[in-house]
């Protein structure tokens, strides 16, 4: 608490000082709202999701078969020796580790959730963070601060909300990437008919 109150109080410090020294230019967006609108961030979701779906799926399989074993065991209790009981309860130890193990490979925090997720919109955040760069050098800005993260904004003028231009320059990109690429098509499907 005591760093960030101090954090906060050197940032604020500074800030001031820059503005007595000249004028400062601000500006502000909301990445989740941009990256929320972009279409290569759904799509990405989407795939994660799904596969989020699918991993579940197995491991609640898993956890149903555990179940069953658990029953019958229970059900079979009285009519086993002491050994075949243990045997068996070891059994349903191992597998319920094996459960768990599975949900941390998928779940955990190295686990496949985690890296799909960096692989998948890493790139698409870094895409953002470059055009928020350009457009903060094209148009002179000192600072440009993030709405949805930690820091605390408690009020701003819609005016020093770049949000829309970057999303217009990113989804600009993304249309000339689409050109190109549709350009290129019929560049080769006109070769392969020559």
């Amino acid at each position: 608490m005591f760093n960030k109150l101090s954090f906060t109080l050197f940032f604020l410090m500074t800030f001031a000082t820059s503005i007595a020294q000249k004028g400062v230019r601000i500006a502000y967006i909301d990445f989740n709202e941009i990256i929320e609108e972009i279409s290569d961030y759904k799509e990405a979701i989407q795939s994660l999701e799904s596969k989020a779906e699918n991993w579940n799926k197995e491991i609640e399989i898993k956890k149903m078969e555990l179940k069953s074993m658990e029953d019958h065991l229970n059900s079979e209790k009285f009519l086993l020796t002491n050994e075949l009981v243990k045997d068996r309860e070891d059994e349903l130890t191992i597998y319920r580790d094996e459960i768990f193990t599975l949900q941390n490979r998928y779940f955990g925090i190295n686990g496949n959730y985690i890296n799909q997720k960096n692989k998948l919109i890493k790139p698409i955040q870094d895409r953002v963070l470059s055009v928020v760069r350009e457009i903060a050098i094209e148009k002179k800005f000192d600072f440009v601060f993030d709405r949805s993260s930690d820091l605390i904004m408690l009020y701003s003028q819609k005016n020093y909300d770049i949000s829309e231009l970057v999303l217009r320059k990113i989804n600009n990109q993304e249309k000339i990437k689409n050109r190109k690429e549709e350009i290129e098509r019929k560049k080769q499907s006109r070769n392969k008919k020559s």
